[in-house]
């Protein structure tokens, strides 16, 4: 039986649109190596990572004595920043986007990312017009994104089957489920496809197979 075509998509932004993981194991690498503590690899991140945010940070042996999640958070942030336009698009994601406006299904971005910044690079992209909404957590922690959704979802005024979140770890589709919304997730970011295929049966090598979802195939 074919899926009824969905009217909305919620996009993650950082993993999903953006191809930043290897940027993040960079900038996490320079904080790691200022305090000699070891250093990651994909594999070692794929490992760790994970949101509460601050979890994934207890995991990479920092002494709290020393450095507070605060601290390392503003570290984090700002080694991210000195240099986040070196950051490119996922392959697809330009072609994807423009497919999914042509098609009139609408398109939003829900992201841990700073609100600010997350307005501030997708302009940088040139992709603001394909999107009704932009929403990011309004400060440097990444907690949950589920309350901001809930809000997102009030705003779109569409049931909750007529939408889909594309997302790229497992805390998207734990937002996914909270909204009430159905979810794809896309194994070229921060969590690796193993992980993510252990908790949902949805989950794309790229973006490039989107279509081949039931209720979006007219992308195709």
């Amino acid at each position: 039986m074919k899926h009824p075509k969905y009217r909305h998509i919620i996009w993650d932004w950082n993993g999903t649109l953006l191809d930043d993981l290897d940027y993040c194991i960079g900038v996490m690498n320079g904080i790691l190596r200022r305090r000699q503590l070891p250093e990651m690899d994909r594999v070692r991140y794929h490992d760790l990572f994970d949101f509460p945010v601050q979890h994934y940070y207890e995991r990479l042996g920092f002494d709290h004595t020393k450095d507070t999640f605060h601290t390392l958070s503003v570290e984090f942030i700002a080694g991210y920043d000195a240099n986040r336009w070196d950051c490119a698009l996922h392959p697809a994601a330009r072609a994807t986007l423009a497919g999914v406006q042509a098609s009139g299904t609408t398109q939003s971005i829900l992201s841990a990312y700073r609100d600010a910044t997350l307005k501030e690079i997708v302009g940088h992209f040139g992709l603001t017009p394909h999107f009704s909404h932009l929403a990011g957590l309004d400060d440097i922690y990444a907690h949950s994104k589920v309350e901001l959704g809930h809000a997102q979802v009030k705003a779109l005024g569409l049931a909750p089957a007529d939408i889909v979140l594309v997302g790229d770890t497992v805390h998207d589709l734990e937002v996914a489920r909270e909204l009430g919304v159905d979810c794809v997730l896309v194994a070229a970011g921060h969590h690796p496809f193993a992980k993510l295929r252990h908790h949902h049966d949805r989950v794309l090598h790229t973006l490039a197979e989107l279509p081949s979802v039931p209720g979006l195939e007219f992308l195709a």
